[in-house]
């Protein structure tokens, strides 16, 4: 889920153990201090893998250094699977697409158009140097973004991401699948990488892996529960939702 690097702590990097049965994480959130807008930007075309990589490698450079404003970005990628720290082989079942190292917490996830990834390079500094409050804000940003749109996004105790009870959609109970991917890296407190979000991309994809080493469960999109929300519509969505968690 999340990987520090030196100042933070070694347990935020911990990746638990998948839970048999499904339990709601209540987490109580602290209300948000007040904090300059990040810089925005959407790419309207995806970015390759590497060229985001390499941009976010600079960009966090320039703000811990340089005291750049905080960014936000906004994009899509072509088909790619991404290893993180704690990536099993084993759950690389089929690489049709590249892959790549991504360096964050977690391990494998597919990215891919039709899904919204949004990094978020943040100084950490500056809002207060803990991770797990970094993460669990990245959650609450998703769950209320999803909530504009009548999808009760969840926490689940042991599984990393956001989960959708299946059974409020006409399948059996019990049933539940991702709908939001997280992963997070923090160089000297300032973080980048951050969520994918399933708008309508091309599910077949993730059957060359086993997304985030849960293979209990399923993945879906909104355009899977039957929401057929726009790219624009769900961007507009997640800016007017930031300011509510991360105070700007």
């Amino acid at each position: 889920m999340a990987l520090a690097e030196k100042a933070a702590p070694k347990s935020a990097a911990a990746q638990p153990a998948p839970t048999k049965t499904p339990t709601k994480m209540n987490v109580k959130m602290n209300p948000a201090k007040k904090f300059k807008m990040p810089e925005w930007h959407v790419d309207d075309r995806p970015v390759p893998y590497d060229r985001a990589l390499a941009f976010m490698e600079a960009k966090v450079a320039l703000i811990r250094e340089k005291a750049d404003p905080e960014y936000v970005w906004l994009l899509e990628h072509p088909p790619v699977y991404t290893a993180g720290t704690s990536a099993d082989p084993k759950d690389l079942l089929n690489p049709r697409f590249p892959v790549y190292n991504a360096g964050r917490g977690g391990q494998y996830t597919y990215h891919g158009p039709g899904q919204r990834v949004a990094y978020a390079m943040l100084d950490l500094n500056k809002r207060g140097p803990d991770l797990r409050l970094h993460v669990q804000n990245l959650e609450q940003w998703v769950i209320d973004t999803l909530k504009g749109f009548d999808v009760d996004g969840e926490r689940r105790e042991g599984r990393v991401g956001i989960w959708v009870d299946m059974h409020k959609h006409g399948q059996p109970k019990g049933s539940e699948s991702k709908i939001a991917a997280i992963g997070v890296r923090v160089r000297k407190w300032v973080t980048f990488h951050g969520v994918s979000i399933n708008i309508n991309p091309d599910m077949s994809h993730y059957s060359g892996i086993v997304p985030c080493g849960i293979s209990q469960y399923g993945v879906t999109s909104l355009h899977k529960l039957g929401l057929k929300v726009t790219m624009a519509e769900f961007d507009k969505a997640l800016k007017a939702n930031w300011e509510k968690t991360f105070g700007g």
